[in-house]
């Protein structure tokens, strides 16, 4: 049992930066958005394949009716977040520039649920999975992985600890403190469930060590008699970013390593964001699928930062209108963190379901300085959490060097930005790695084309 004993305090991790937390929105309670206008629904809302329209232009939608889906593996459907009429399927502009199929509801006003939605009937694994696939549950963490693949574990791995990701790490971001705080009994509910379909008998709710009023609300159900085998532990660990990215928070709260190109289950782990695990218990209760979601909105130009409730596929126009507007007109506008959020153009795109923050920044809080020469001081060596050569990355994709992408292990990049964070010359580091990936993912399309003869 040694290997499955609880660590008295995190295990120690490489690299990292001490970020400003900005956490301004951490003590509001969270406020529910009225139902917009409009809603616009993008057919890719996760990693994976794309949904395909199950309705078309003019039909009525209850909240809660899946309107799109796949049978691909690696996907998740997609439901109504609001009731009305489906005004027409278009193309819309993604944050990340491409251009997908998206289906626009109308509201009437009424949210009225589906009839069909009723508490799934779960007694198996396989019914679990099920269950949560149908919920249409992604990474509310940001990443967006499809939650059923994550929970279909391979029958060649053995995970035994299922950690809780609450660290959130990146600056201003407090939606997963506000779900503890406001549904800390749907977190360890949901624990339960996971833990119980999957047999896990070591929980650990890794949270940063800034958050003692979400660490107390946890302690308290934990340590109660909802745990009785005291399989649950919270683990505070240090505020340092990037705790919350896979790799690391399995360090930090097991000490084991994820083997470069492996995933967490390769180190016996389960990882799952504290918004997702909460879901699962009251999609559990209620089945209602994932149709609104809780993000911060924030920064130097917003009005009234706050933790809003909307409607997946609601414009992030509207949300920044309900919560007082812009007090001055934004330099940068970020859709997530701003380590490692995107850079929107405009306000005229929707939220999706990993979308956790909306940040509106000042020109003093982002503007970036022109990058000089790089002085060889080895502080981007030293932030990387990966051990990876930023610099050599970065000039390997200048160059369009890709057997030096390759060398220096560019896949292995997680893009915390860490690297360009700690740079005393500005230069940007995570951009360019950002770019030489891209160049090693077309290599790599070329070869897979070149060996079919050219066919596509």
């Amino acid at each position: 049992m040694s290997e499955l004993s609880f660590p008295k305090r995190p295990y120690r991790t490489r690299g990292g930066v001490h970020a400003p937390h900005n956490k301004n929105t951490a003590h509001k309670e969270s406020v529910i958005m009225p139902v917009p206008p409009i809603v616009a629904l993008p057919m890719t809302q996760h990693i994976g394949a794309p949904c395909k329209p199950m309705v078309k232009v003019g039909d009525t939608v209850d909240v809660g009716q899946q309107i799109a889906g796949s049978e691909a593996f690696v996907s998740a459907p997609i439901h109504a977040s609001v009731s009305g009429k489906v005004k027409k399927i278009d193309k819309i502009t993604m944050p990340d520039g491409s251009r997908v199929d998206a289906i626009f509801i109308e509201s009437d006003g009424e949210q009225r649920l589906s009839p069909d939605l009723k508490p799934p009937q779960v007694e198996t694994l396989s019914e679990l999975i099920k269950a949560v696939r149908d919920s249409g549950l992604v990474g509310l963490g940001g990443a967006g992985f499809p939650t059923a693949v994550k929970l279909n574990i391979p029958s060649d791995k053995t995970v035994d600890t299922l950690i809780i990701n609450v660290a959130e790490c990146e600056p201003y971001i407090t939606s997963d403190h506000r779900e503890i705080l406001e549904n800390s009994w749907d977190v360890i509910s949901g624990i339960i469930t996971v833990k119980e379909f999957l047999n896990i008998h070591r929980v650990i709710i890794g949270i940063e060590n800034n958050k003692p009023d979400a660490i107390k609300a946890l302690r308290e159900i934990a340590d109660s008699s909802i745990d009785p085998e005291d399989e649950i532990r919270v683990l505070p660990i240090k505020a340092t970013y990037p705790q919350g990215a896979e790799k690391i928070l399995i360090k930090a709260c097991t000490g084991r390593e994820v083997p470069m190109g492996g995933l967490p289950s390769d180190a016996g782990c389960l990882v799952m964001n504290v918004g997702s695990i909460a879901f699962i218990s009251r999609y559990l209760k209620t089945g209602v699928p994932l149709v609104s979601r809780r993000l911060t909105v924030d920064g130097g130009c917003i009005a009234d930062p706050v933790n809003v409730i909307v409607p997946i596929g609601t414009p992030i126009k509207d949300v920044i209108d309900f919560v007082g507007g812009y007090k001055e007109q934004p330099y940068k506008l970020i859709m997530g963190g701003p380590m490692m959020g995107i850079s929107l153009p405009n306000d005229d795109l929707y939220v999706m379901k990993q979308n956790n923050a909306i940040l509106a920044l000042s020109a003093k809080e982002a503007m970036m300085t022109e990058p000089s020469a790089c002085i060889r001081c080895g502080k981007c060596l030293d932030a990387c959490p990966m051990r990876l050569q930023p610099l050599e990355l970065s000039n390997a994709a200048d160059r369009g060097d890709v057997d030096a992408l390759k060398h220096f292990n560019a896949m292995n990049c997680m893009e915390c930005g860490c690297c360009s964070f700690t740079c005393p010359a500005k230069r940007h580091l995570v951009q360019n790695i950002r770019i030489g990936k891209a160049l090693l993912n077309k290599a790599k399309r070329d070869a897979i084309a070149a060996s079919k003869g050219g066919k596509n």
